[in-house]
């Protein structure tokens, strides 16, 4: 199917170059999956299945103007070919009604590459056999996604990218008879049954833990555990008028106050992109190749933003070959010196978060973020779990969690995959620590 995908794509790009007329430009993106999804509730397969999909963007420039078509990509040139030609007759059409846009950039360059990262996955038939022994007679709810996932890129100008990434994430939810769960998530490019037992171990020494009487918390400030999972909710809010340089020259970033030295971070905290794992593609949206590593934030001083090609040219910026949102993509926090065995004793009394949810800004300029949390969360006294509690509402700071009052980053690092599939399987995630702060802020 990949081999299929790649030639079909190869003779669009062909066919739309020999027809390009002389004051045309334009740019095709391809996204493209062999996925198998098994989803399971109850412990019980309830739906599974192999999909074969794809899609294509093509995006017309003219006249300093621009508009795009997706439309389903099936690998089949005979079909494909003929949607192509009928995209760009329709964009011919429609780029001439649109307004002059000053910031419009136009392809260039002859850059290519080629990645392509194969895996050992667990055979489709071996899923269901593999995965439910180890869960037997427990309530076990989640969705297993596996298989090859394609991106790719060409334009008039010569670039062509090609990233094909052989992967899986489990993502699974554990219950109690009154509703209570632990939530997990499981994923690489080698399937390790090793791994999945240990973390199914992990998770029902929580479950066994949340059937104990919640304990209710009042507001107030507390010493707090932000396990990797929930340091990977905090760190996403980053990509939503964080580290992109266009929010920063609109007033608009959590970080203006870092920038213009009003606010500050601890030099504990050194946050970057880092490509070299083979995740995600390096290139963007026009085909630019982002640095294997670049620091952002490098010991609590903001060292680089995101910046794509049209902010570069609104605000005269290099370019570093961000995507179009300016969001993260393969973001890492960097470990500190905490280990695992001195979590609880280094916590003391406090809160054991998890896992958070519905994180939003607050008062982004300020950099306050609010939410809740959610699943395995539990107050713990001198070193020892007591018990599971009640959800709480936090509205706190980056500038404080972030900064005076981070205490400690773990010694290693938790890969957070992006397990969302909605209109295709999404690539990456996260590496990141779990993060020990003072005076957390729970309000309600």
């Amino acid at each position: 199917m990949i081999d299929q995908l790649a030639a079909s794509f190869d003779r669009v790009l062909a066919d739309l170059n020999q027809n390009l007329y002389a004051d045309e430009q334009f740019t095709l993106r391809l996204q493209g999956e062999v996925s198998q999804f098994t989803r399971f509730n109850h412990a019980k397969v309830r739906q599974t299945g192999i999909v074969q999909d794809g899609s294509l963007q093509l995006k017309l420039i003219s006249q300093q103007r621009s508009s795009s078509i997706e439309f389903s990509f099936t690998g089949d040139s005979e079909i494909d070919l003929p949607q192509a030609q009928a995209a760009l007759a329709a964009l011919r059409l429609e780029v001439p009604q649109l307004p002059l846009d000053p910031y419009l950039v136009i392809p260039t360059g002859n850059a290519t590459s080629h990645e392509v990262h194969t895996g050992a996955l667990l055979p489709d038939a071996e899923v269901v056999s593999s995965l439910l022994p180890v869960v037997n007679n427990l309530d076990f709810t989640g969705l297993y996604a596996a298989g090859m996932a394609v991106r790719g890129y060409a334009d008039s100008s010569g670039q062509k990218h090609w990233f094909a990434n052989e992967s899986y994430t489990l993502d699974y939810s554990l219950f109690t008879q009154t509703g209570q769960a632990v939530k997990g998530t499981l994923a690489g490019s080698h399937w390790d049954h090793l791994a999945y037992q240990a973390k199914i171990a992990e998770s029902k020494t929580q479950l066994t833990r949340l059937a104990q009487p919640l304990k209710t918390i009042e507001r107030g400030k507390y010493r707090t555990y932000l396990a990797p999972a929930a340091t990977a909710d905090l760190l996403g809010m980053l990509s939503w008028g964080g580290i992109s340089e266009a929010a920063l020259q609109q007033g608009r970033s959590c970080f203006g106050a870092l920038q213009r030295g009003e606010q500050s971070l601890s030099d504990r905290l050194t946050i970057s992109e880092n490509f070299q794992r083979g995740l995600v593609p390096r290139f963007n949206e026009l085909g630019e190749i982002a640095p294997a590593h670049l620091t952002l934030i490098d010991r609590g001083e903001l060292a680089n933003t995101l910046v794509n090609a049209r902010t570069a040219k609104e605000y005269q910026k290099p370019a570093n070959g961000a995507n179009r949102g300016e969001s993260l993509r393969s973001a890492e926090i960097s470990p500190g010196s905490l280990t695992p065995d001195r979590i609880l004793a280094d916590l003391d009394t406090g809160l054991y978060l998890s896992n958070l949810h519905y994180l939003n800004w607050s008062d982004r300029p300020t950099g306050r973020v609010t939410g809740m949390t959610r699943y395995a969360c539990f107050w713990v006294e001198r070193g020892e779990i007591i018990a599971p509690i009640a959800n709480l509402r936090f509205d706190e700071s980056l500038y404080r969690c972030w900064g005076e009052n981070l205490m400690a980053l773990t010694n290693t690092l938790e890969f957070i995959p992006d397990v969302d599939t909605y209109g295709s399987r999404q690539l990456g995630g996260s590496w990141v620590p779990g993060l020990l702060v003072e005076d957390f802020t729970y309000t309600l």
